[in-house]
């Protein structure tokens, strides 16, 4: 698939006054300055992130109700359910929250509740707030999720069940009569920084309750790995407090994790030191499975429990439910790409959008992302619950997909979602005029542009500045994420060597030389650019600095995105 390349400038000024400063090499400090981190005080925090930079949880508005909530719970002992979304970050969002309060507080007046994903669907649940009465709860704590659930949370106080709400999703103009909403994206609330995950926010409660009373760092900052965990897994910015607390995060990942990731980290085989890359690929598919697949409890348990033979028990769940989403998704995938691939009509659309009614609702989602890695639109992968079709859809970067089903709502029974993706249902006979609507509106709005992948280049770089130490201070710019991801380099008029050579016919193992330097790199999926190579002539290419282990030995090595033969 042929990518645009997109090399960002930044202010060369800037660029030579930080190099003054840090007395580091110029390519870096390129990336630097695009980034924001401008200056000596900027530099600092990014490069030695510290637990005492974080905002002092009073400064989010609701804090003080929240707290005064809980404080009453307790001396009154009333009974507290924590509940909590069926994703990672609902999940460890629960986990850091009923551990914390049963240090402070009776077990017994203590549980958590997970809503069934196909039974009750996402958020606070009807289901939810009726187990809390059934069983004498009066106050209801919401992480990541109950910013939208107005009609819910009314129907909870009218039956005496108080809530807090702990959310990061943007609310809407009205906003549930909870006791108390904790949220930064509230329009006025005044905590500085916006981008907190769920359990990021729901970690926020818990400092304050520390503070509160008295309690010593220790016993919260214990869950810094859970939270580092929800921050990979949704995909929130690593910028401000959320480098800060994947960073120390991922630290006690390293050292002393959570008896449930270490069971995790066991079972996906994973050897060395983790990144956040781990987290993402490893980590937080197997917690997700549990919600896509079954029941997203025993995630919650896995988290809880201090046993690591028990845990690694409810380890094993989630990883036989990842092994069954996988082949799940593979074949699903299959079938779609099939589908697509023998209707020309298909192909040739601007939008994508398959059903079959045997398809599992778990991994619709997913396979819709699969099907944008092969044709880059828009796409929605459709399947049928009981009566209606269901599914997901999932866009490219830049267009707005929930505006465009929000276009073609007269077909369809619900929809919701935001900018990127979105769920939605219809009645069957509603499918082809559906499908035609969406491709129509697809059609007329999006650029051409956005239908061929970006590749976001930082800065020039040639093969002789590639060197250890270079590739430390890159290390040292982790944790990467949205906002700070792994920088990526051109290089421009490099030569083949006559080493090159395909590798498992899809791969090229690369052998290439600039300037007198030669450097080695792995090109995936790219053996039919090959040609390229054997053109001998110079090319650009496009990639990211990586090491790679072999018989015993540690050297760089390039891990190359795209080439292009040299202008």
């Amino acid at each position: 698939m042929k990518k645009r390349w997109n090399l960002l400038q930044a202010d060369q000024g800037k660029v030579i006054a930080l190099q003054e400063q840090l007395k580091i090499n110029a390519t870096l400090c390129n990336i630097l300055v695009e980034r924001g981190i401008d200056d000596f005080g900027k530099a600092k925090h990014f490069f030695r992130p510290q637990l005492s930079d974080l905002h002092s949880p009073w400064l989010m508005k609701d804090m003080q109700k929240a707290v005064d909530r809980i404080t009453k719970a307790i001396e009154q002992h009333e009974k507290i359910l924590v509940f909590g979304d069926y994703d990672v970050d609902g999940t460890t969002s629960v986990a850091c929250m009923y551990q914390y309060l049963c240090k402070i507080y009776q077990q017994e007046l203590l549980d958590f509740y997970i809503p069934h994903r196909y039974r009750e669907g996402y958020g606070v649940s009807k289901m939810g707030i009726d187990f809390a009465k059934e069983n004498n709860f009066t106050l209801i704590i919401s992480l990541d999720c109950g910013i939208k659930s107005v009609e819910l949370i009314a129907y909870a106080k009218g039956i005496g069940i108080d809530f807090i709400v702990c959310d990061h999703h943007l609310p809407d103009a009205q906003v549930p009569e909870a006791v108390a909403i904790l949220n930064p994206k509230q329009k006025d609330c005044l905590y500085p920084y916006k981008e907190l995950c769920g359990c990021g926010v729901g970690f926020k409660l818990i400092t304050a309750l520390a503070e509160h009373f008295s309690i010593e760092e220790t016993h919260y900052h214990c869950y810094l790995d859970l939270v580092a965990t929800a921050i990979a897994a949704d995909i929130v910015p690593m910028t401000g407090e959320n480098r800060i607390l994947a960073y120390y995060g991922l630290e006690k990942i390293n050292s002393n994790p959570n008896p449930g990731i270490k069971a995790l980290i066991q079972l996906g085989g994973i050897q060395k030191k983790l990144s956040i890359n781990n987290v993402v690929f490893v980590i937080a598919p197997r917690v997700n499975a549990a919600g896509r697949m079954d029941d997203a409890r025993k995630a919650v348990q896995m988290f809880i429990e201090a046993d690591d033979e028990k845990a690694l028990a409810f380890a094993e769940l989630l990883h036989n439910d990842n092994s069954e989403r996988k082949e799940a998704d593979s074949s699903i995938t299959e079938e779609a790409l099939a589908m697509i691939e023998a209707d020309d009509a298909l192909i040739n659309r601007k939008s994508s959008v398959v059903y079959k009614e045997h398809w599992h609702k778990g991994v619709v989602g997913i396979v819709a992302s699969r099907l944008i890695e092969r044709y880059y639109r828009p796409t929605i992968v459709l399947t049928k619950s009981g009566d209606v079709l269901a599914g997901s859809a999932r866009s490219v970067p830049g267009f707005n997909l929930y505006e465009a089903i929000h276009a073609c709502r007269e077909h369809l029974l619900g929809y919701g979602g935001h900018f990127a993706a979105a769920g939605l249902s219809l009645m069957p006979e509603k499918l082809e005029v559906f499908s035609n609507h969406f491709e129509e509106v697809v059609a007329s709005t999006i650029p051409s542009q956005l239908l061929i992948p970006e590749i976001i280049i930082d800065t020039k770089v040639s093969f002789k500045e590639i060197t250890p130490s270079f590739y430390s201070i890159i290390c040292q710019m982790e944790p990467f994420g949205p906002d700070n991801m792994r920088p990526v380099f051109i290089a421009k008029r490099v030569y083949e060597t006559g080493y090159s050579k395909i590798v498992k016919e899809l791969h090229i193992r690369f052998v290439l030389q600039q300037d007198g330097v030669n450097i080695t790199g792995i090109g995936f999926n790219m053996a039919d650019k090959f040609y390229l190579l054997q053109l001998n002539q110079p090319v650009d290419i496009v990639f990211t600095v990586d090491e790679n282990e072999w018989n015993g030995n540690t050297y760089l090595q390039l891990k190359v995105l795209d080439l292009k033969l040299s202008e």
